[in-house]
């Protein structure tokens, strides 16, 4: 159902996107259809870039979908639309998992007499099995947020400082940061 993360997509125009709004607010679903065929991986990776989980980033990009439909009939849009989006779709995620998170102290999962495993030899496992996503996983959330925003996304920094209301500059650090541990694990 979902696209690969290779076909993001997110290149219609302002006025194109404008045009699709319209077209929602006249009752049209032809211009959500065309927005969600231009934006769905685009809304997923952010997603996914904070739930960390594939069904629930699945459903939240549905629920984006719908949440858009209901709200157009009051948007104005004075910055960049994908932006915009990227701002809906990260709260969204933020709200989701907010609600959801649990914290669960590490002791409830050790067993006592466990052999310990060699670090090298966990290490290699580890990086051999990772997939992409998994390697995102490491990361924290801030860092595979801008992460998914900037590779992912394709959107500028500045576009990424904008829809998280933070300096340009903590947001290449983060980036950086990312990159570095990403590169740590073998991923260029």
């Amino acid at each position: 159902m979902f696209v690969s993360l290779v076909e993001i997509g997110g290149n219609l125009t302002q006025e194109q996107f404008a045009d699709c709004i319209n077209r929602i607010k006249a009752k049209d679903k032809s211009g959500l259809k065309e927005i969600y065929d231009e934006y769905l991986g685009y809304i997923y990776s952010i997603i996914y870039g904070i739930v960390n989980q594939k069904e629930n980033a699945e459903d939240l990009t549905q629920d984006f979908f719908v949440k858009l439909y209901s709200m157009a009939g009051t948007m104005e849009l004075k910055d960049s639309h994908k932006t915009f989006l990227a701002t809906i779709a990260r709260n969204l995620a933020i709200d989701f998992v907010r609600k959801n998170s649990r914290s669960i102290p590490v002791e409830d999962f050790t067993e006592e007499g466990i052999e310990p495993v060699s670090k090298d030899s966990v290490e290699d496992t580890v990086v051999n099995d990772m997939t992409v996503m998994q390697a995102l996983a490491t990361l924290s959330e801030n860092e595979r947020q801008v992460v998914s925003m900037k590779i992912l996304s394709d959107m500028t920094f500045n576009e990424i400082s904008e829809s998280l209301g933070i300096p340009m500059g903590t947001v290449t650090w983060r980036y950086r940061e990312a990159i570095n541990k990403l590169r740590r694990l073998g991923y260029e």
